[in-house]
């Protein structure tokens, strides 16, 4: 790895064909059963309104994303399970496929176990040695300015994906400069999470959209 290149590394291949238009005007429907599915996976809740005038409650209880775990393991043995951290890994890059697949990035649909066209990876960290005990308490403080930015770049991106909609139905392709955007926004949102979340590194996310 370069000295440049921040540990968090994320890409999606850019499609260069016609995509199917038919899927992506419905994506909307088609990303539907995999959300649910991972849904049972990463966990949900909500609530409805029921004929009596009273709120019913629902849950789906799931493992999701170690955090709590890895962070008391840091603070107090100073280290990362190798199985947590593959979970962890694995989780993302399946959670990247099929918000990728939402996205319009492309119109295979994606896939528990094969990484398709989304890449996601970091290194397994030397907990001793490349994590801090205590930063880990703070990591969510010191991303604040991040979640400002991001908040921004949510509304961008989701304009870029309406623009992408339609061309896609008109001409069959995602213009090169919004994929490129939309691709650093989820960049972007994977550093943050490594570094915040996932707790994979100390080093401070950059404010770029490029690798």
């Amino acid at each position: 790895m370069a000295n440049g290149d921040y540990p968090v590394q994320f890409s999606v291949d850019y499609p260069d064909r016609d995509l199917d238009r038919l899927t992506s005007a419905l994506r909307i429907f088609t990303v539907i059963p995999i959300a649910i599915l991972i849904g049972t996976i990463s966990g949900w809740s909500g609530s409805y309104p029921s004929p009596g005038g009273t709120t019913v409650s629902v849950t789906i209880a799931g493992t999701g994303l170690l955090f709590l775990p890895v962070l008391l393991m840091l603070l107090f043995r100073q280290k990362y399970p190798r199985w947590w951290f593959d979970w962890n890994l694995q989780l993302q890059r399946f959670g990247n496929r099929v918000l990728a697949y939402a996205l319009l990035m492309d119109d295979r649909y994606p896939s528990t176990d094969d990484q398709q066209y989304v890449h996601l990876d970091y290194p397994y960290p030397d907990a001793e040695r490349d994590l801090s005990r205590w930063l880990p308490l703070v990591k969510w403080f010191l991303a604040i300015p991040h979640y400002v930015v991001l908040f921004f770049l949510y509304i961008a991106g989701f304009f870029c994906v309406v623009f992408a909609w339609f061309a896609i139905l008109f001409s069959g392709r995602y213009p090169r400069s919004l994929f490129d955007f939309v691709e650093g926004v989820v960049r972007w949102h994977n550093r943050v999470a490594g570094y915040m979340y996932v707790l994979v590194t100390d080093r401070y996310p950059p404010f770029r959209l490029e690798p």
